[in-house]
């Protein structure tokens, strides 16, 4: 199977993607990050009536020909209430969010008016400023009109959608069932932290962070994760894992064992109990690539092995994986986010392969390089804030425009 490039890898995941149909109703207060299944319009109009956008005095501006004028202050409307018609020659104390009186056509802020008692000893204000029609007054309608659209089908649903839903009585909303993921390592060499403590780990055995790494991106993405644990080395125990997870996931996802070295396994099983139709990537980091199908008793269920490195299985997770998670999940998806930002490195012998280099911007508005780019140095994608997409072939020199791709965009 030959290498194929980024983009057709990604196209074939994509094409690959089996969107979810089942659909379930979730509390609006409970719908963080889940895919919206269908599109959601107001009932009514926000705001429902004519309000202040200020605490101060409501009152008409004809009765301000000039600045100091003093009215008598005729009604208090705290928010929450509703004030009566304005008489000419008043005004109202009034507060944020609280209903403009009939009659008025202004409001002044607090700061710009001076309250007083009157020799009747009833409240009057005196009005410091010359009011213009509609100042600080937020009209019915103004931020969402009845029957307007607000949100979309295929949207992930963000903090400020879910307070948009509720602003116009959206107790529930429909949402496509979580995605089922099972997570396995393979690797005769992986420990876990706890299992042996630091000082007496065996030679030649690593902590398996991988399993931290993946489990935390799939959980970022509404996943309900089932924790394989790490498989061994063997054929037969990598092909009966792939059977106990094909019966109850809609996706399997592995790292490790999909290279060509006589105890990596993983292409072998998946080949044995389902198909491989995707395998090598001409990228870096994250060259070798499972993808797939695995046979069960209701259908197959789609397989895409990672690489072992952390970084490559970090890379390709976020670039290929992520997307095809989104699709799945009935999620709308869109090209990551780029920014032409200026390289204060320099990359004079390039790869063959399109890179993803670990890079963080600095404080003159330009990107340093992880001087360590090894697929193994995880400690890159921790100091990271982003990645360089540098096509096959292309040297890069200080001062250079690059094609970055923040992690704020990638990873949520």
């Amino acid at each position: 199977m030959s290498l194929l490039s980024f983009d057709q890898a990604l196209q074939q995941l994509q094409a690959g993607a089996r969107p979810l149909e089942d659909i379930e109703s979730v509390a609006t207060f409970d719908a963080l990050g889940r895919v919206l299944a269908a599109a959601q319009s107001s009932t009514i109009a926000v705001p429902p009536l004519d309000n202040s956008s200020m605490d101060g005095y409501a009152l008409r501006c004809a009765d301000v020909a000039a600045s100091a004028t003093r009215l008598a202050v005729a009604q208090r409307i705290p928010a929450g209430s509703v004030g009566h018609s304005l008489a000419p020659g008043t005004a109202a104390r009034i507060f944020t969010g609280a209903p403009i009186p009939a009659g008025a056509d202004a409001v002044v802020m607090q700061e710009m008016c001076a309250p007083e008692t009157g020799e009747d000893g009833k409240p009057q204000v005196v009005i410091n400023h010359l009011p213009k029609k509609g100042e600080w007054i937020r009209l019915t309608g103004e931020d969402i009109q009845a029957g307007a659209a607000i949100l979309s089908a295929g949207e992930r649903l963000s903090p400020q959608q879910l307070g948009l839903a509720a602003s116009v009585g959206i107790a529930a909303l429909p949402v496509y069932r979580r995605l089922r993921v099972a997570l396995f390592s393979t690797g005769n060499e992986l420990m876990m932290p706890g299992e042996v403590a630091p000082s007496v780990l065996p030679p030649g055995a690593i902590y398996n962070s991988n399993r931290y790494l993946l489990r935390g991106l799939l959980q970022q993405l509404g996943c309900l994760v089932s924790d394989l644990g790490i498989i061994p080395d063997n054929l037969a125990l990598t092909r009966a894992a792939l059977r106990a997870a094909a019966a109850e996931h809609d996706l399997i996802l592995s790292s490790g064992g999909v290279s060509v070295g006589e105890e990596d396994h993983v292409k072998s099983a998946i080949q044995a109990e389902g198909e491989l139709a995707l395998w090598k990537i001409a990228i870096k980091p994250g060259k070798p690539l499972a993808f797939g199908h695995v046979r069960g008793k209701q259908g197959e269920t789609a397989f895409i092995g990672l690489p072992g490195n952390p970084v490559s299985s970090f890379v390709t997770f976020l670039m290929l994986v992520r997307p095809f998670i989104l699709k799945t999940q009935g999620a709308s998806v869109s090209a990551p986010l780029a920014l032409s930002l200026r390289a204060d490195f320099d990359l004079p012998q390039p790869d063959a392969r399109r890179e993803f280099l670990r890079v963080r911007r600095n404080h003159g508005g330009g990107l340093d390089l992880f001087p360590n780019q090894s697929s193994a140095v995880l400690t890159s994608a921790a100091w990271a804030d982003g990645l360089v997409d540098n096509p096959p072939g292309k040297a890069i020199h200080r001062g250079d425009p690059v094609n970055f791709l923040p992690f704020f965009g990638l990873l949520y």
